[in-house]
């Protein structure tokens, strides 16, 4: 107690403000409680931090962007558009290979898996106290987990957008042509002029932007084309007869829809009309990539994570929540009507098979 006295005597010219920085300090050094620090984490997370010092976890994050633009509605936008790949032009042809049934009882297991390894990817990167893969991985298992983490980030982003890419150059061509009637040798329906274009004067520019949450306006406007895909296939369900006709366009046409050709228009008049609940056949392996896929966002969910204004791990998943949620219908409501308007004369490209019949 006397050498208490003695120090307040000797500091009695420092100000205020340096005494309470002076208490503030000693009372830094008192163990902070696990609940306060971590309100979100249940008692298994906390038993596992309590190994660990909360003041290390808060001096990484210092070094982290502080920037926090994104609200809750941008990343559900964002989010979306990255869980919305091109795999929905195929799910038709999964449904018509797999049965409607089988089909749904899949791509609801599938949702929950992915919904699920998006709660353990938050988890982790809250009790690791890092939101960057690389950063995950060396935490985890060093130098190699951070390569790993990195090689299978670029290979995925790789993958997606050449398959966007792909769409560009087969899909893209077929629509400028429907709403012009361009002869095939125009330069404006090449594929190959159409990627570079698309490249140079969309692609570029938005992987430039510096934040994911700008990228929310033209996430949203995406999801609006895919609001009016998924509007077209539907009231084309009730325009495009069944028995279907389809016109005589030769033999590549036939073999596509297994068709034997009878006369100039060919009908389909067996019981191809009635839809089926379980099927298993060769193409019913293919299916399942596409579904296993149709649900892979988990490269967007950290750096979305970092950017989410007031950003919490409960807020987050609730965004995943809300974004899983909606595309589960939009997959499901196209993959049923595409698959009830052609059968199992769908093809493997929703598009391609539209063209088709269209010819």
């Amino acid at each position: 107690m006397g050498s208490r006295i003695e120090m307040k005597t000797l500091n009695a010219p420092q100000d205020d403000d340096s005494c309470s920085s002076n208490s503030n300090d000693s009372d830094s050094t008192q163990r902070i409680p696990l609940n306060e620090e971590y309100p979100d984490a249940d008692p298994e997370s906390q038993s596992f931090l309590s190994d660990h010092n909360p003041s290390k976890k808060h001096e990484h994050q210092e070094h982290m962007p502080k920037e926090h633009h994104a609200s809750f509605g941008m990343s559900v936008f964002n989010l979306g558009n990255a869980i919305m790949g091109s795999g929905i032009l195929g799910l038709s042809f999964a449904m018509a290979n797999t049965g409607i049934a089988l089909f749904v009882f899949l791509l609801v297991s599938f949702a929950i898996f992915s919904l699920y390894s998006v709660h353990l990817l938050l988890k982790t990167a809250d009790e690791a106290g890092a939101l960057v893969y690389e950063s995950l991985g060396h935490k985890a298992f060093g130098i190699p987990g951070k390569l790993a983490a990195s090689c299978s980030i670029t290979m995925q982003n790789i993958g997606a957008m050449s398959s966007y890419l792909y769409i560009i150059k087969y899909e893209l061509p077929i629509v400028i042509q429907s709403f012009t009637g361009a002869n095939d040798g125009e330069w404006y329906i090449n594929g190959d002029y159409l990627v570079i274009l698309v490249s140079i004067i969309v692609i570029l520019p938005l992987s430039l932007l510096r934040n994911l949450g700008y990228l929310s306006y033209t996430s949203g406007l995406s999801l609006l084309c895919m609001v009016f895909f998924l509007i077209v296939v539907i009231i084309k369900k009730f325009q495009i007869p069944c028995p279907l006709p389809l016109p005589d366009t030769g033999n590549e046409t036939m073999n596509m829809f297994n068709i034997t050709p009878h006369s100039d228009n060919v009908t389909i008049d067996d019981d191809t009309c009635k839809p089926k609940y379980f099927v298993f056949n060769s193409q019913t392996a293919y299916a399942i990539p596409i579904l296993t896929f149709a649900f892979m966002c988990h490269p967007t969910i950290l750096p979305m994570y970092e950017e989410l204004k007031d950003r919490s791990r409960r807020k987050m998943q609730n965004v995943a929540n809300v974004s899983f949620l909606a595309m589960f219908i939009m997959y499901l409501l196209a993959a049923l009507f595409g698959y009830l308007t052609f059968n199992i004369h769908v093809g493997p490209e929703l598009l391609h098979t539209y063209s088709i019949y269209y010819k």
